[in-house]
């Protein structure tokens, strides 16, 4: 089924939105105050100061908690640098939490922002440091109340997972736990504890054959051994307590969408997915995918029949369960992450349709409708 959101440029991974995003960004960026000033000190929040990109307030009822994992899987080498001989990967947990007051999560740090930046369009800038939050850092989770939906957000190509931030925080306020992954040598920055930087191996490696399907499988096993840490026997997270591993889902954006199909395939736990605007580079096989599947995405690029991209008409067929294909006039490839949103804060035209703050809620209001009908079957 075909649905066209009607309330008013893509390259295959989602880098050109960023490019155009983060190149004005980098001329405000300089004089931009801290984000966090005024806020942590005082327990409580404050206005966002004039000129701060921020994210939009979650709607939930919820204060929303936030803490960040490093994680290495000891039994995979590293696909994109052979060097490493482990799978080493940052992670971040937003949930319920206890209060509402205390430091906000950073949306990154400075050097994170001007490496994404430099990535980008060569001109780096600390500006998107200064992104205003509303996750409170390391706050401890809510105790009692029902398990917690868990639902892990794979980003796009390129882009860290805090890209996808308002989203988590939204769910999180609707009583879901949500884990972002950063996809190790995928990004143009990653911060471990540890100091180390890593940046964006595998860019060098985008146009060999079929990196668009190992990419996917590698991002598929990242989401498992994460699944594996978060509800094993000895979970890494001191609120996996209140997880229900019987009820997991997988929303990505760009490559991070394609790859919630790959998961679903490799991964029973997983029962039900979000692709947002993510081209497919993996066909499904013959038998098909019989659990749930929302296809989320711009009009002028997944419009059925398309030359844009045909996998996602390729592939409808085989999707034997509950699906829909929901395409939003007026969206670009960034509309479905925070980027269109920052984009118009600073002044700079993606050539959306959407205002910035509406592309957040279309995306928000029916990500989050998908999952209350498949993991807590609520219509």
């Amino acid at each position: 089924m075909l649905t066209t959101v009607h309330l008013r440029s893509h390259r295959r991974r989602g880098v050109v939105a960023a490019v155009c995003l983060l190149a004005i960004v980098a001329t405000a960026a300089s004089a931009t105050p801290s984000a966090e000033a005024g806020d942590a000190r005082a327990g409580r929040p404050t206005a966002t100061p004039p000129g701060v990109p921020h994210l939009p307030e979650p709607t939930g009822p919820r204060p929303v908690g936030s803490t960040s994992l490093y994680l290495e899987d000891l039994a995979r080498p590293d696909p994109w640098v052979p060097a490493a001989r482990t799978r080493q990967l940052m992670v971040s947990l937003w949930y319920p939490a206890k209060t509402k007051h205390g430091p906000r999560v950073p949306y990154l740090t400075p050097t994170e922002s001007e490496l994404v930046l430099q990535g980008t369009v060569g001109a780096p800038s600390d500006v998107l440091s200064t992104t205003r939050t509303n996750a409170i850092r390391d706050a401890a989770p809510a105790a009692g109340g029902r398990a917690l939906p868990l639902v892990v957000l794979s980003p796009g190509f390129t882009w860290p997972r805090s890209s996808l931030s308002a989203l988590a925080e939204e769910l999180a306020s609707w009583g879901y736990a949500v884990v972002g992954i950063d996809h190790t040598y995928e990004t143009f920055a990653t911060t471990f504890p540890d100091g180390r930087v890593t940046t964006c191996a595998a860019c060098e490696l985008e146009d060999v054959d079929d990196f668009g399907r190992k990419a996917e499988a590698s991002r598929a096993a990242d989401i498992s051994f994460v699944l594996d840490q978060l509800t094993g026997a000895h979970p890494v997270w001191n609120g996996a307590g209140r997880l229900d591993r019987s009820r997991i889902a997988v929303v990505g954006s760009s490559l991070g969408g394609a790859s919630s199909t790959e998961a679903m395939l490799r991964d029973p736990r997983v029962r039900a997915g979000v692709n947002m605007d993510g081209q497919m580079f993996a066909p499904l096989p013959a038998g098909g995918l019989s659990r749930p599947l929302l296809l989320l995405g711009q009009q002028s690029f997944h419009r059925p029949g398309g030359v844009d991209d045909p996998t996602w008409d390729a592939n409808w067929p085989l999707l034997t369960g509950w699906k829909r294909w929901l395409v939003v006039a007026g969206s670009v490839h960034a509309s479905f992450t925070d980027y269109d949103l920052l984009a118009e804060q600073i002044g700079v035209d993606l050539g959306s349709e959407l205002t910035g703050p509406r592309s957040v809620q279309l995306t928000r209001r029916y990500v989050r409708a998908f999952l209350d009908l498949h993991l807590r079957g609520v219509a």
